[in-house]
């Protein structure tokens, strides 16, 4: 009886394992790079849709690329919704576009120098009433001002708990030429409130490597907790991601409720291939659930001249996995696909 039951129990056991690996969540495989000689990523989802925008190697424009999927990105044609000027403010270096969604409008945030003086870097606003963000008409709504008003860029917006914020980056006062990150709330979609804290400046060895940088905000709420990866350091291959966070409950306008890692998350790793990995951005992969880290990097890491004209940051998507404690573990060790 004993060996019966046995080998009713092991027929059972061969049966159903088929149906307990199907059951198995398939690992997410994005076609990296998702988009070529694309630096400054930065992907919205809305309606289904994916909107990608990011800085083009010319400098010169802002494109929209849509598709209904990540890896249709790829090979979604880019649609051009405005380009420099010829003359004045944001005529040269046309950097870091974001595309958000706000109050039934479509914002494109961005950083430009002016015809005449290409490091004369501001951030600026267009608007569009569209659903469809490759369509309908793009309005110029001019600077966003910050106070110091010197070097101003990289503006990123997020809500939270009913109030809109702006992070970015700008010169902070200090005796050391820097760029630092900046937070404020929006009195509206193009306008800032007195009150401009900093909530990092370049401190540690990582920071300062070519030049002191923090830039490149991107922000995630998860797990209690107020995210912000950061860019810092020149772009080569010295171009890495830091990270910050705030308690969900504290005043993200106050210095002191922002905690900063001492080491980087995300860096140069020449096994990988993966030089100067940053200004990423975060996003929900199809599913609604995973997050998801855009970002650039090069695939090589001796450049020749100027890290800033070198065109080859591709864009690329991975998983960002979670560890024990709810923080993002950006995976340093691992491929984009492990």
């Amino acid at each position: 009886m004993k060996v019966l039951v046995r080998s009713v129990l092991l027929a059972l056991m061969v049966l159903l394992a088929p149906s307990v690996e199907a059951k198995k969540p398939k690992t997410l495989q994005y076609d990296n790079p998702l988009a070529l000689q694309r630096a400054d990523p930065f992907i919205a989802r809305a309606d289904g849709m994916y909107y990608f925008i990011a800085t083009v190697p010319e400098y010169d424009r802002i494109e929209i690329r849509k598709s209904k999927t990540i890896n249709g990105i790829k090979t979604a044609e880019p649609v051009v919704v405005w380009r420099k000027k010829s003359q004045g403010p944001m005529g040269n270096h046309i950097w870091a576009p974001e595309l958000h969604r706000i109050g039934g409008k479509w914002y494109i945030y961005f950083a430009a120098g002016s015809a005449e003086e290409k490091w004369k870097i501001r951030m600026y606003a267009l608007s569009n009433p569209s659903k469809d963000p490759t369509k309908g008409v793009w309005t110029e709504e001019g600077q966003v001002k910050s106070n110091i008003d010197q070097f101003s860029l990289d503006a990123t917006t997020f809500e939270h708990r009913g109030q809109r914020y702006m992070i970015w980056t700008d010169r902070a006062p200090a005796a050391k030429v820097n760029t630092s990150l900046f937070i404020a709330k929006m009195i509206n979609p193009t306008t800032l409130d007195s009150k401009q804290v900093v909530i990092t400046t370049p401190e540690y060895q990582w920071e300062e490597r070519g030049h002191r940088v923090n830039e490149g905000p991107a922000v995630l709420i998860r797990n209690g907790k107020v995210f912000v990866a950061f860019s810092a350091s020149a772009t080569d291959a010295n171009y890495c991601i830091g990270l910050l966070w705030a308690d969900e409950n504290a005043d993200l306008t106050e210095a002191s409720s922002w905690n900063k890692l001492p080491e980087p998350v995300f860096y140069t790793n020449e096994r990988l291939k993966r030089f100067g990995p940053g200004h990423n951005n975060f996003v929900k992969a199809e599913d609604g659930k995973t997050d998801l880290i855009v970002y650039h990097a090069r695939d090589y890491k001796d450049i020749k001249g100027e890290p800033l004209y070198d065109p080859n940051r591709h864009t690329r998507v991975r998983v960002l996995r979670w560890t024990a404690d709810g923080m993002p573990d950006f995976g340093q060790e691992r491929d984009d696909n492990e």
